[in-house]
């Protein structure tokens, strides 16, 4: 016999097994017992909360022959065509495949008989908020006066697309969010009966991304059993499953970031890359972590936080650590984050730089960052200390190191010997090829920068380019967190396999951290211009 999914088998079968919509469920029995039933329903609502589920019980309530206090008896012929979708009485129609005028005419025209069998001819239409512009016209004069024996329910997520003129001819249910609480209840009942040995916090975590859906829950409750079938699911496995993180990782981020940690925040970063978690979600659960421990600052309270005992104690930590302003300046970051995300191919560069922006308020100039600066200087200047603070990475002003290009000296990539900061201009002389490189490069930066996407166009847009070595191209950055990332191979790997594909050229790309009080105030020319250019001072670049 094949497999069903645990959201088909365990589907509610009576208004009784419906949880957490216990608002509608009483006002569809006390209608069914009265009978009192309505000719046209509308249930919205998010996904997973029960709109198609509670509409098939509905509708063998009302043909049910022996109904018990409004549920389906479950036992009649009626109960059992309807079940087992042999009934000609109930018509399910997915608006989404079928959301035309001619669909809606062939309900028009079906409506004019009478049943069979059975007291109702019930029509439910899912996602209705597809139709066209002319099906929902076509259907309105049937919704305001269909015959006795006719019902519609319609379903949808997005009530805001139905016309106003629909919405006035139905009896309106929205669906909520199911709660937490309610989700773990259900699926511990589930594990219980399917002998499947579950941690309670594995729960936990599997209802927290259901977010208010019984049938996402289910579903990747389903997914991680398969995974881990015949072991014990523990919090640990499930994470695995998910490619979640655990809070103690964002616990630690958080510490890390609020005392200015880069280098140790971009730790973090790098061994949830390579461990292969999914990077949007870790930015969507660290939102959520902030905003959890937002909320407990500003409440003291971590009730409705959907919370473990020792993640209060961590929470209560932190709110030491972290003031309330400080806290949505990160929650804004990382919400702007989210929605970059969405079309962006260099998603870790993305949360790279917004990690550096959280550790370094003074690459911001907005209020919230400028308010966090002075209160870091205010700080220091409580505690005597008026000396700067030490530069991140091992770079220090003046030296260039880092540059990374064998062969030559600290804060002289170009090969030329540098002048002070009043000298006048210096003319050095390429060879042909590498001037040609260069003066294409430059000409084409703008363009450049721009082909190669979001995740690298505020890295390298502040970059200024010039020649280095034998035919190659050096990257001068003035800021040392962007030169950071810039000097990845992966960024220059990009830059030179661009260059390649676009302009037939082969280039080599460095990168080096141009010392604070560095000038390049340098103009290239090729050979051929050397004796136009013979009554100037020129140095010549050793090869």
């Amino acid at each position: 016999m094949a497999y069903t999914a645990l959201y088909r088998k365990w589907r509610p079968q009576t208004f009784e097994d419906v949880k957490g919509q216990d608002h509608i469920v009483t006002t569809l029995k006390n209608q069914i017992r009265t009978g009192r039933i309505g000719h046209a329903y509308l249930f919205c609502g998010t996904r997973g909360t029960g709109k198609t589920t509670i509409a098939k019980i509905f509708a063998r309530a009302v043909n049910c022959e022996r109904p018990v206090d409004g549920n389906p008896c479950g036992a009649c012929a009626a109960c059992r065509s309807i079940a087992g979708g042999n009934s000609v009485n109930v018509v399910e129609i997915d608006a989404a495949s079928n959301n035309g005028v001619d669909n809606i005419r062939e309900i028009r025209s079906e409506v004019q008989y009478s049943p069979a069998e059975g007291k109702y001819r019930v029509y439910i239409i899912d996602e209705v908020h597809m139709l066209s512009t002319g099906a929902f016209n076509a259907l309105l004069k049937t919704l305001e006066e269909p015959p006795s024996y006719v019902i519609f329910i319609l379903a949808t997520t997005e009530a805001h697309k139905i016309p106003v003129t629909v919405l006035s001819r139905c009896q309106r249910y929205d669906f909520r969010r199911i709660g937490g609480e309610t989700i773990i209840d259900r699926l511990a009942e589930m594990a219980a009966a399917e002998r499947i040995d579950v941690e309670e916090k594995a729960l936990r975590y599997i209802a927290k991304k259901g977010d208010g859906s019984m049938r996402d829950a289910i579903s990747l409750f389903d997914q991680c059993i398969a995974f881990h079938y015949g072991e014990r699911l523990t919090c640990e496995k499930v994470l695995e499953v998910l490619g979640a993180v655990d809070n103690e990782v964002f616990s630690s981020l958080l510490r890390n970031v609020a005392g200015g940690d880069t280098v140790g925040s971009l730790r973090i970063v790098e061994e949830i890359v390579l461990q292969g978690r999914e990077i949007t979600q870790f930015v969507l659960d660290f939102t959520w972590y902030m905003r959890n421990l937002l909320l407990f600052e500003a409440t003291g309270d971590a009730e409705g936080l959907d919370v473990t005992a020792e993640d209060v104690g961590r929470l209560g930590e932190e709110a030491k650590l972290v003031d309330g302003g400080t806290l949505m300046r990160y929650i804004r970051i990382f919400s702007e984050l989210s929605n970059q995300m969405r079309y962006a191919a260099g998603k870790r560069v993305l949360l790279e730089l917004a990690v550096i922006r959280l550790t370094k308020p003074q690459m911001e100039e907005n209020m919230d960052s400028i308010v966090k600066r002075l209160k870091e200087l205010e700080r220091r200047l409580d505690e005597g200390n008026f000396a700067l603070p030490e530069r991140p990475g091992g770079f220090e002003p003046g030296t260039g190191t880092g540059a990374g290009v064998p062969g030559q000296e600290p804060g002289n990539a170009s090969g030329v010997d540098e002048r002070g900061a009043d000298s006048e201009e210096r003319l050095v002389v390429l060879p042909k090829a590498q001037y040609e490189d260069l003066q294409l490069v430059k000409g084409q930066w703008g363009r450049i920068v721009r082909d190669l996407g979001a995740a690298s166009r505020p890295v390298l847009s502040g970059a200024e380019v010039e020649p280095f070595g034998e035919g190659g191209l050096m990257l001068n950055f003035r800021d040392e967190t962007l030169y950071l990332i810039g000097s990845r191979e992966s960024v220059l790997s990009e830059l030179t396999d661009y260059v390649r594909m676009n302009f037939q050229r082969e280039i080599t790309f460095r990168a080096r951290l141009l010392a604070g009080s560095e000038r390049k105030d340098t103009r290239y020319v090729s050979e051929e211009e050397l004796k136009e250019k013979i009554h100037m001072d020129i140095v010549t670049e050793n090869d």
